[in-house]
């Protein structure tokens, strides 16, 4: 006989054989692994990981959300990649994350896409508030916009192209041509744009198209003709955020978490974070705690609206 710890391993020619539960102990011993062998607990517990991919516009609040929630449960890893609202829905219809984040409401063909492919429904669950806002260069004089302007920028057909067309004298003189700085299609920041503020119109061609929020604002920052959209938790010293002359008339807006509590601001949206069903177990545990007031202050921090604020 030979001893390893407290296990006594019959020697070779023992005529007795271990049990398979006997075994199994042996070996976690002699592989010196904690985690996977027996019932778990305790600082060896195997973590558990949360898939978390989409909208460009929520990529920096998800990040910074996955990190304080580990500090808070060292065992739950988040990971958390961007890509845009379509991707991110399309990766959630086919089983591939637990949760999808989306800067715009679900479509019917996503909905019939995850109950073929999974047998259940996205489930969105509202995580805070934003403002699109409409970015201009820092130097840029422009004082408000309404949406026919932006319709005659951005949309197929109009003839907005130069910034002298909208009464802007640029700093400098030269070449006033407008610079269009738009998203990818499968972003839901572009697919909002085009529904709240273009009335649904296609987007003209010859637009910059970005991957990112983030490199729209700083294209915009820096270019001086520039025109772009992005969420207001984006803003840089290099740019300004326009105040939006609402489709009914009166004064321009300026997008801030107060106009989006009272409605006020005419480009508002809700950010949503949807599972396939009711969330459950460690996914559910981490949504609740993206709503409780240490998840909303991270999100107001982060520029957007908290949820509770927009409640009576």
């Amino acid at each position: 006989m030979r001893t390893l710890g407290n296990v006594t391993i019959p020697c070779r020619g023992a005529t007795r054989r271990p049990s398979a539960s006997w075994r199994l102990g042996a070996l976690c011993l002699l592989l010196g692994v904690a985690a996977g062998c027996g019932s778990g607990g305790g600082p060896g517990e195997r973590t558990v990981t949360i898939q978390n991919k989409g909208s460009d516009t929520m990529v920096n609040v998800a990040q910074a959300w996955a990190e304080a929630y580990h500090e808070v449960k060292p065992d739950v890893a988040i990971e958390v990649s961007g890509g845009g609202s379509g991707p991110g829905m399309a990766a959630l219809d086919n089983g591939m994350v637990d949760i999808a984040n989306s800067s715009r409401d679900i479509k019917p063909d996503e909905i019939s896409t995850a109950q073929k492919n999974t047998g259940k429904k996205p489930h969105p669950v509202i995580v805070g508030y934003d403002a699109l806002a409409v970015y201009v260069h820092k130097d840029n004089p422009l004082k408000e916009i309404t949406f026919e302007q932006l319709t005659g920028i951005f949309a197929e057909g109009g003839t907005l192209t130069r910034w002298s067309q909208l009464g802007v004298a640029l700093p400098g003189g030269g070449d006033d041509t407008i610079v269009r700085v738009s998203r990818q299609s499968s972003s839901g920041t572009y697919e909002f744009f085009r529904e709240h503020a273009l009335g649904n119109k296609d987007f003209k061609l010859g637009s910059r198209d970005m991957n990112g929020s983030k490199e729209v604002v700083e294209l915009v920052g820096n270019t001086l003709t520039a025109i772009g959209y992005s969420g207001m938790g984006y803003a840089t010293p290099a740019v300004r955020m326009v105040p939006v002359v609402p489709p009914g008339g009166g004064p321009a807006v300026m997008p801030t978490v107060v106009t989006t509590l009272k409605k006020e601001y005419p480009i508002a949206r809700s950010l949503l974070m949807a599972t396939l069903g009711e969330p459950q177990g460690a996914t559910k545990d981490y949504l609740d705690w993206i709503l409780s007031p240490a998840g909303q202050k991270i999100l107001e921090a982060s520029g957007y609206v908290p949820v509770a604020a927009a409640k009576p």
